[in-house]
């Protein structure tokens, strides 16, 4: 079992997430308080998905994601460099294919809308990541990022970041099938950029008509973008 640091090198978070598959729909279903159900349903419903349209889920994981998004109609490929959390997914009947973020296997222009959950993070080089998705976006495409943020309510955020470096590896322990990688996923947390700051990389990454809404008082927040016509 491994740990990924905050320089966050490929090979080693690629490693990470493949000893965490067997357990870690159950350890986020734990962690969350359920609340990851809920954080699928409103991805899927911001992006606006249309019957047949062609849908990139980048670090898709064991493919929940991915599942949850096929309820609108929409054909979604499941895309992850961990070949270990693919393989978790394997019992999902949704296409999953191996790929880096910053260097996605597709041409330009393939996708009516791109979407990455809890991912974006984990990239790194994000900025890369951002602009790949823009590339194989259709000119006029949307993307929805889902990731943990900065609450927006005082206290409870003291109360959220105490959770984050205290209850939740220990929580982990109990559950995951590699409970250091949600030290890792405690400290990307805190590191991470708060919401104006990762809409202001967004627009500088080339996309436009960048905006957010909080879920969860700010734990999560959903990023919506369109790539330029």
């Amino acid at each position: 079992m491994s740990k990924a640091n905050l320089d966050k090198q490929p090979k080693e978070v690629a490693r990470m997430f493949d000893g965490v598959g067997k357990n870690y729909d159950l350890t986020n279903t734990v962690l969350s308080f359920g609340q990851d159900r809920m954080w699928r349903r409103r991805t899927r419903e911001r992006l606006d998905l249309k019957p047949g349209e062609k849908v990139l889920d980048l670090a898709a994981g064991t493919a929940v994601s991915t599942e949850e998004l096929t309820k609108s109609g929409a054909w979604v490929v499941a895309c992850d460099f961990s070949q270990g959390m693919l393989a978790a997914g394997a019992h999902r009947d949704v296409p999953k294919t191996v790929g880096d973020g910053m260097h996605l296997p597709f041409a330009d222009n393939t996708f009516d809308a791109v979407t990455i959950s809890f991912g974006l993070r984990n990239i790194h080089d994000f900025r890369a990541g951002l602009k790949e998705l823009l590339r194989v976006t259709k000119p006029g495409g949307r993307m929805v990022i889902a990731e943990f943020s900065t609450p927006v309510v005082p206290v409870f955020s003291t109360i959220y970041k105490e959770y984050l470096m205290r209850a939740l590896p220990m929580v982990a322990r109990a559950v995951s099938s590699n409970p250091e990688a949600y030290e890792y996923l405690a400290e990307s947390i805190r590191a991470w950029p708060n919401q104006e700051e990762l809409a202001q990389t967004i627009r500088e990454c080339g996309w436009q008509e960048v905006g957010w809404q909080n879920l969860t008082f700010g734990i999560t927040a959903l990023h919506a973008a369109t790539k330029p016509a």
